[in-house]
């Protein structure tokens, strides 16, 4: 055991209170952005048609705000060596009261945006803090029930977030969600600065300004693209020359981190073929979760004809089960490994996906939900499980590194997901014919691709036993 500022730092099995409110307070900061991002989507066509824009640039409000935290998170493994917890907090809790204040007065699309992206900033920071809280100050014996814990409080809010952001946009005014926001964002950062103390390490790194110059110009790159296909279709020369831009940046960025000396991103723990299956299914499942809670309410209220309320309820129950399932995950585990979970995750990935293809001719608001819980506790399963066994294949002070890697890739493949699916559905909508019918048609094809990633993600699971035992 040593002391470390006013923290004591020890391989015992008693986690204290300070340390439990100062994890608490973190996921609740991230918490909150998750919250306003799954409460717009289900406001998506009341915004579009109060600002008189297309989904496919409204999206943008999800996509980018993904994408602004994506290339945050990229940062975070110098920013958590390099300043204390409390700093790296306060900065976060500013980012997203002056974001909050911009959308709840916003007047514009572009301001909306604006607020949207300083939020993002906030949750960039909060998030992978909250994980560098947890693999810092707990032992590894509770690794697996502390992750799942901490799941578990970020994925209330997809829970919480569609019927939040519908009952407000239905009863009330979008810009509610806003407001309450506010409150709660006083209530985190009374909690954060009282608790939080873990200080920086003080690391001699140098900043990777081009590596982040080239990671943001590859995202953008790549969200342009499908934001383009989701206005002019997939033959857009637009669409060709910007995805032949993220092809070359990509290229560019892989060879600048190959002889850089200080690099944004440590892709060199990736050469464990155990940690690079763990960030596939990491991506693969967020893929999955973000993207499909933005097809399910524009499917609902567009075909199904339910108000944003409606939508909103079909996917509180899987949300709140999946919730729940998260630490149980956890313990699993820590008891018995990460094959049981993981292999549950994505058997029953499998399944939804499956059941939401063959199904979405004749879908109803019950099938719909009684499908989605079925993917949400196999998403819950695996997600926490997946960077907690990860975490135990590197030395303590890689911790960092692989916080940073796969949260980047956990947000870019919401990003992703929301770009690429929410592009599927209105390109099939440009086409002429019922836009219910052609609502349908889009939302199949998401469907498939989303029976694909569940595929992969069971590849995974299968191969990495060639790997290990545990």
């Amino acid at each position: 055991m040593f002391l470390k500022g006013s923290w004591i730092f020890m391989e015992s099995q008693v986690v204290s209170k300070q340390t439990k409110y100062a994890i608490s307070a973190v996921a609740l900061l991230s918490f909150l952005g998750i919250l306003i991002e799954t409460s717009l989507n289900v406001a998506l066509p009341s915004l579009t048609r109060e600002f008189s824009i297309s989904l496919g640039t409204m999206q943008w409000v999800t996509s980018g705000y993904l994408l602004m935290v994506t290339i945050i998170m990229s940062t975070t493994g110098f920013l958590t060596k390099k300043f204390s917890a409390r700093t790296l907090f306060t900065v976060a809790i500013i980012f997203n009261l002056i974001g909050t204040i911009f959308c709840l007065l916003a007047s514009a699309f572009p301001v909306l945006l604006l607020g949207r992206l300083l939020q993002a900033i906030s949750t960039g920071i909060s998030t992978p803090l909250m994980y560098h809280l947890v693999l810092t100050l707990i032992p590894q014996s509770k690794r697996g029930v502390y992750i799942g814990f901490a799941a578990m409080i970020i994925s209330l809010a997809p829970a919480l977030g569609p019927t939040y952001g519908g009952t407000l946009t239905a009863f009330w005014s979008w810009r509610g969600i806003f407001i309450i926001a506010l409150f709660l964002l006083i209530v985190t950062a009374l909690l954060g600065e009282t608790y939080i103390r873990l200080p920086a390490k003080n690391t001699n790194q140098k900043f990777d300004w081009l590596g982040v110059i080239l990671l943001t110009i590859m995202f953008v790159s790549l969200s342009l693209a499908f934001a383009d296909a989701a206005n002019a279709g997939f033959q857009s020369l637009k669409f060709v020359s910007l995805l032949l831009a993220f092809i070359i940046f990509a290229s560019l960025l892989l060879l600048h981190l190959k002889k850089s000396e200080n690099k944004i991103l440590n892709f060199s723990i990736l050469r464990q073929p155990v940690i690079r299956l763990r960030l596939i299914n990491f991506f693969v499942l967020q893929f999955i979760n973000i993207g499909i809670s933005i097809v399910i309410p524009i499917f609902t209220e567009e075909n199904l004809h339910l108000s944003a309320f409606s939508a909103g309820l079909i996917l509180l129950p899987g949300s709140l089960l999946g919730a729940a399932v998260s630490p149980y995950a956890g313990k699993l585990f820590d008891r018995h490994g990460s094959y049981v979970p993981l292999i549950s995750s994505s058997i029953l990935l499998l399944i939804g996906t499956s059941l939401f293809f063959v199904t979405t001719s004749v879908a109803t608001a019950f099938s719909i939900t009684t499908i989605y819980i079925l993917l949400r506790v196999g998403f819950n399963l695996g997600f926490s499980t997946s960077m907690s066994d990860a975490s135990m294949h590197i030395e303590s002070e890689l911790n960092a590194d692989l916080n940073s890697l796969f949260n980047t890739f956990q947000q870019f493949a919401g990003s992703f997901g929301t770009n690429v699916l929410a592009a599927v559905i209105s390109v099939k909508q440009l086409e002429h014919g019922s836009k219910a019918l052609l609502t349908v048609q889009g939302t199949k094809i998401d469907y498939a691709l989303l029976v694909i990633l569940a595929l992969i993600s069971l590849g995974t699971v299968l191969l990495s036993r060639k790997y290990k035992t545990r």
